[in-house]
């Protein structure tokens, strides 16, 4: 993680910035949904479709699936996987990394491919890079107003999905 990751400041101008981003993007790509999921299993921001799943216990798999394939990388000689695919029948993810703390959630259907997912996902991890890394380096020297000491109820949520 990058130095001072542990607290990052979110305002609302990220928030609008962060939302018109992913706006854009679910427009060019016809994908449905775009969140941002934070490394440690929290919802950042959801556009888009309103999803069916419960987000909590969806944000947590997600931190979790992208952990688990940043150590299979490592296994295979990989520093890490930027990004994760998952092809269902009707419905797909794309997954990808920005600035190493957040994860953006593509959900799409057969309204669009892959390949135009793929090619507009680009810019849009390049933008959210940006604005994520501001806040970072904003949090680094003030106080944290997201708490992401998330991981407890993270597990939790985990936990009472698997019925642990």
């Amino acid at each position: 993680m990058p130095p001072g990751a542990s607290s990052w400041s979110f305002r609302e101008e990220d928030s609008t910035r962060i939302h018109s981003i992913l706006s854009d993007f679910l427009r060019e790509s016809s994908a449905r949904t775009g969140m941002i999921v934070d490394r440690t299993g929290q919802m950042v921001a959801v556009v888009g479709e309103e999803p069916s799943f419960d987000p909590t216990a969806f944000a947590s798999l997600t931190a979790a699936d992208f952990s688990a394939n940043d150590q299979l990388a490592r296994m295979i000689g990989e520093p890490e996987f930027g990004s994760l695919f998952h092809q269902g029948e009707k419905e797909s993810m794309y997954l990808a990394d920005i600035a190493r703390r957040v994860i953006l959630v593509v959900l799409f259907d057969s309204r669009t491919t892959l390949g135009l997912v793929k090619l507009r996902v680009r810019g849009t991890v390049g933008e959210l890079r940006h604005v994520f890394e501001e806040m970072f380096t904003r949090g680094a020297s003030g106080p944290a107003q997201v708490e992401t000491g998330f991981l407890g109820e993270a597990e939790d949520e985990i936990d009472k999905l698997f019925g642990a």
